[in-house]
């Protein structure tokens, strides 16, 4: 019989635990803040990695720049509960501060692995570190907004691809203090529905 998707994203986060890629940031952490919501989603929100909250709740996105994200969702007809929210680093950095380039390298491979698992249309990623996961080579300022559609190899089935389009928004953290960014997010988060629609 096929594993469920259940059992697959709570063996990952086992084999994350097990595997303790970044144990110096392990050890300053609470807890693995794996992802939260909805494992069919059609939509996936990529953060860079928990802040204090997050850290404390073992959830993503539930401070400050979470209930920002709540609320944008809510604006275009959609809640938590419809989505699936994660970050690419699952462990909190010391004093919120961004996460290195190597540790969002060896935290890459288990987010492809959800992502599999979940298989989205869309993945929104939320700040520059998350969008440069996907397309390195793109600055925030310029792409967010603006839909790319890209294939990831997958690990599980080599040779398979998993087709996604990958919107680059700012990230609720930085928009919260920022009144001009904070509407350019509320604006490029409008789309999300009419992008969703276009591919299904």
């Amino acid at each position: 019989m096929s594993k469920t998707k259940q059992q697959q994203l709570d063996e990952l986060q086992v084999q994350i635990e097990r595997d303790d890629p970044t144990p110096e940031l392990r050890e300053g952490a609470t807890q693995l803040v794996f992802g939260d919501g909805n494992i069919d989603a059609d939509i996936v929100f990529i953060g860079e990695a928990p802040g204090k909250n997050e850290d404390l709740q073992g959830k993503p996105f539930v401070g400050a720049s979470g209930k920002f994200l709540d609320e944008m969702l809510e604006m275009v007809g959609l809640k938590r509960g419809d989505i699936y929210i994660t970050n690419i680093v699952k462990y909190r950095p010391p004093n919120n501060r961004d996460p290195k380039p190597e540790e969002k390298k060896v935290f890459l491979p288990y987010l492809q692995a959800q992502l599999e698992i979940i298989q989205p249309k869309v993945v929104v990623t939320l700040g520059r570190h998350s969008m440069n996961c996907f397309l390195p080579d793109l600055q925030i300022s310029k792409a967010h907004g603006q839909p790319k559609r890209v294939k990831l190899a997958l690990k599980s089935h080599s040779g398979d691809v998993l087709e996604v389009v990958i919107l680059p928004l700012f990230h609720p953290a930085a928009a919260l203090y920022n009144p001009q960014q904070r509407q350019t997010l509320i604006d490029d988060f409008a789309a999300i529905p009419a992008i969703v629609e276009k591919i299904k």
